[in-house]
């Protein structure tokens, strides 16, 4: 996607070929700015920091630490190490484990001096085909977009979205943009509004990306989608996610619960924007088996935003004494989705829609 008018991945390789760069998320919308990761170090605090999210470029990011680690020390020991620091940092996206388990039974039968090239190559497949599956997303989504436009001609279309599941939280194109891309570029009317998504705000980074690309968009508080939905001005609802399970529920962002609640009491669309590696075919029961990252309640306790001056400032909201949890994540049962979109095509949320579309996962 662009960036004033420059193309940019959210992960690349530098050109010296010895580390890669990322754009450093908890700077948005606020300030751009890229930062080198040199070591597995660099990549695992990066991911612990959210200086990359979201569940697809984690795992990109993570494959990229096993390269630098194997590039600084290709040994036994040292990939073992490697593998359980990234993994440590972020529990509930299945990304995370999905790259590290694929790194490590690509590279632990290797010869200790083929696994530095053979770890890049590997992690260089891993955010191509990252493109492709969010490419295919937009592609398969992108239909369910024209047909509401169709029903309603002369009017825009409007979509929420929670969260950042945009091209940020992907390598490229993102899961839940990709079909808004896609639709604006065909010329559809089309409007999103967006979650806030407390604590962290993410849903400012959708915002800014949606401006750079140029389309129309209102930034919303968490507890005003409800409202809009009751008032005939959201026509469908599309989230990414970080973790879904065989049976078709659905960890993704604090609070996308409730939107899918204010979605199937109001007869609006709930689709889930999902990449194929998301899908965790071990699990069947998410509300019982996910288990759901607690964050520093600082997060919750604070908010971070530009002063009158045009700096940056992080203020404390609730009372001295008065303390806060942060559980970054909940579970959306499969009885309130209305389908996936995913790289495969568009399944159905029944139990055993996911199974009909990738026969040879599901079992």
């Amino acid at each position: 996607m662009k960036v004033d008018g420059i193309d940019y991945r959210s992960i690349w390789r530098h050109e010296d070929g010895q580390s890669v760069e990322i754009i450093d998320q908890t700077r948005l919308p606020y300030e751009f700015k890229v930062l080198r990761l040199t070591t597995v170090e660099h990549a695992a605090h990066a991911i612990r920091a959210m200086q990359v999210r979201g569940a697809p470029l984690i795992g990109a990011t993570a494959s990229c630490g096993v390269a630098l680690a194997m590039q600084r020390d290709p040994s036994d020991a040292n990939l073992v190490a490697a593998v359980e620091m990234l993994g440590a940092t972020r529990p509930t996206a299945v990304n995370l484990r999905w790259a590290l388990s694929g790194m490590r039974g690509l590279l632990e039968p290797l010869p200790a001096d083929a696994r530095g090239q053979a770890a890049w190559a590997h992690a260089r497949g891993i955010c191509d085909e990252d493109v492709d599956i969010n490419k295919k997303i937009g592609q398969h989504g992108v239909a369910l977009i024209h047909e509401i436009a169709d029903r309603k001609p002369g009017r825009r279309v409007n979509v929420l979205t929670h969260c950042n599941a945009g091209w940020l939280a992907t390598v490229d194109w993102g899961t839940a943009t990709a079909p808004i891309y896609m639709a604006h570029a065909e010329g559809v009317d089309i409007h999103v509004w967006v979650d806030e998504t407390r604590p962290r705000n993410q849903g400012a980074l959708t915002a800014w990306e949606l401006s750079q690309q140029g389309i129309s968009h209102r930034y919303i508080a968490d507890n005003a989608g409800g409202h809009l939905m009751q008032h005939g001005e959201v026509d469908i609802v599309i989230t990414g996610t970080d973790r879904v399970t065989a049976d078709g529920d659905v960890a993704n962002k604090i609070g996308t619960y409730l939107k899918a609640l204010a979605a199937h009491d109001n007869g609006i669309p709930f689709y889930v924007a999902l990449p194929s590696p998301t899908i965790d075919w071990t699990v069947k029961d998410g509300l019982a088996e996910i288990p759901i990252e607690e964050r520093d309640a600082a997060e919750v306790e604070t908010v971070t935003g530009r002063t009158g001056n045009g700096g940056v400032a992080t203020v404390t909201v609730t009372p001295s004494g008065s303390h806060a949890v942060n559980p970054a994540f909940d579970v959306t049962p499969a009885r309130l989705v209305t389908g996936f979109i995913t790289d495969h095509g568009i399944a159905s949320a029944t139990r055993g829609g996911l199974r009909a579309l990738f026969p040879d996962k599901g079992g």
